[in-house]
């Protein structure tokens, strides 16, 4: 079976698909609390807040989301009055999510300790002139000096934990906003780029401060019975805080098999508060811990792949990863960046593998799970997401699985490195 030829059916011109952003983040941004970051790997918080309610009818009350990002799931459950542990494994974005999480704390407290903190910073004189390359070329110097100004007033102010995690948040927030150049939020960085919208340092942290503050009067005063959930920095692939059989109902969108390298794009973030001090760091910092979906993971793979390939995780998928995997291999040669698309593909299904075995042990016989995912096609060659992922999920002891198609993806083929049409939906596997 050749993935390349296959695909080319899938979608054929004369239908007409509907199309469903839910699996997108877009209308959080108009949502409180939601709106706090935009996390655009994030998917519909409406979406999420009807599928809790459907599942509450059937006696489901405890989620999980191993892939918990921006905490769009947690918030939802919290808000619905239901249980949920969430599993973020990337630290800063773990560090975003916690601070959203904490929505129900005292607004007139936060919102007095964050002006006093800006208040602080526009009084304090920054006089370093060393900042790193990264800085500089995303920001001019009057800019530096003013951030540089509250990231030291943060980290000489004595504040309580929540404060601290607050006004970390909001100058964490508002990094990309107040820099001229190509920064838009979650993207890669493009020094070469540059915006119309600029905020001055200052001004954006106090209207963050301000938009925070009545989000959370507006949100505590509609919620007053509350479950709070519990967000654990932890690997996916090895769930050890949730006890075992604990969840009924799974929501989550892991990583896409797209090349899209989740630490690059927080090396800003990270850089200006010095939790790396260039690219190479994101590999120990980040990388180790998330789910190998990205080129720039699997750099040193090594002779460990025979050893990946051979894993009786993979067997229910074995014969058809080891051809897409063959074809890969050959197909790198004829491209001038030579990516290692084979390796990242091995890679990715065993760490998926890995997932399931681990939410096996944390779910109960009755679990239902929701997977938002999209197909991918490295080099062109077409690989089938939510099938292999259907069938990884029943190997490691779920009953079966269905697969919703949302949206079409990749279907402006102008500028694209190819043509083969994709989806993007909603794999539902039962317990």
């Amino acid at each position: 079976m050749i993935y390349q030829a296959q695909t080319l059916d899938l979608f054929p011109d004369e239908v007409k698909v509907e199309q469903d952003y839910s699996a997108t983040f877009a209308d959080n941004m108009k949502m409180p609390i939601h709106r706090w970051y935009r996390y655009t790997a994030g998917f519909s918080a409406s979406w999420v807040k009807e599928l809790i309610r459907e599942e509450q009818k059937s006696g489901r009350r405890r989620i999980i989301d191993p892939f918990a990002g921006s905490g769009t799931v947690l918030l939802e459950s919290e808000f619905a009055g239901v249980g949920s542990y969430g599993v973020e494994a990337h630290p800063y974005i773990y560090r975003i999510a916690k601070a959203k999480l904490n929505w129900n704390f005292a607004p007139d407290k936060f919102k007095e300790e964050a002006l006093a903190l800006l208040k602080e910073a526009r009084n304090k004189r920054v006089v370093e002139v060393q900042f790193s390359k990264l800085i500089m070329s995303c920001y001019p110097l009057e800019t530096i000096q003013k951030l540089e100004a509250l990231k030291q007033t943060w980290l000489s102010k004595k504040q309580d934990d929540e404060i601290k995690d607050f006004n970390w948040f909001v100058i964490t927030s508002i990094l990309r906003t107040t820099s001229p150049v190509g920064t838009a939020q979650w993207q890669y960085i493009q020094p070469n780029k540059t915006k119309s919208k600029v905020m001055d340092p200052f001004i954006a942290f106090e209207k963050k401060v301000y938009e925070m503050y009545l989000d959370m009067k507006r949100t505590q005063n509609r919620f007053k019975d509350i479950t709070n959930s519990i967000i654990l920095n932890e690997d996916a692939r090895n769930i050890k805080s949730i006890p075992t059989g604990w969840g009924d109902l799974v929501i989550t969108s892991p990583p896409y098999a797209n090349n899209y390298d989740y630490a690059d794009a927080t090396r800003l973030e990270m850089t200006f508060w010095g939790d790396i001090s260039g690219w190479s760091d994101l590999q120990d910092n980040v990388r180790k811990n998330l789910v190998r979906a990205c080129t720039q993971h699997v750099s040193k793979l090594g002779n460990s792949i025979d050893t990946i390939l051979s894993n009786p995780k993979l067997a229910v998928i074995q014969p058809e990863l080891l051809e897409v995997f063959e074809i890969l291999k050959e197909e790198r040669l004829k491209h001038g960046g030579k990516k290692n698309y084979h390796l990242m593909i091995a890679a990715y299904f065993n760490d998926l593998a890995d997932v399931f075995h681990s939410l096996r042990r944390v779910t109960s016989g009755n679990c239902k799970m929701c997977f938002v995912v999209g197909d991918s096609a490295p080099y062109g060659i077409y690989v089938p997401v939510d099938e292999w992922l259907g069938k990884l999920a029943i190997s490691a002891g779920f009953g079966n699985y269905t697969f919703e198609k949302l949206r079409d993806r990749n279907i402006k083929w102008k500028n694209r490195k190819h043509t083969v049409p994709l989806h993007e939906g909603r794999l539902w596997i039962n317990g």
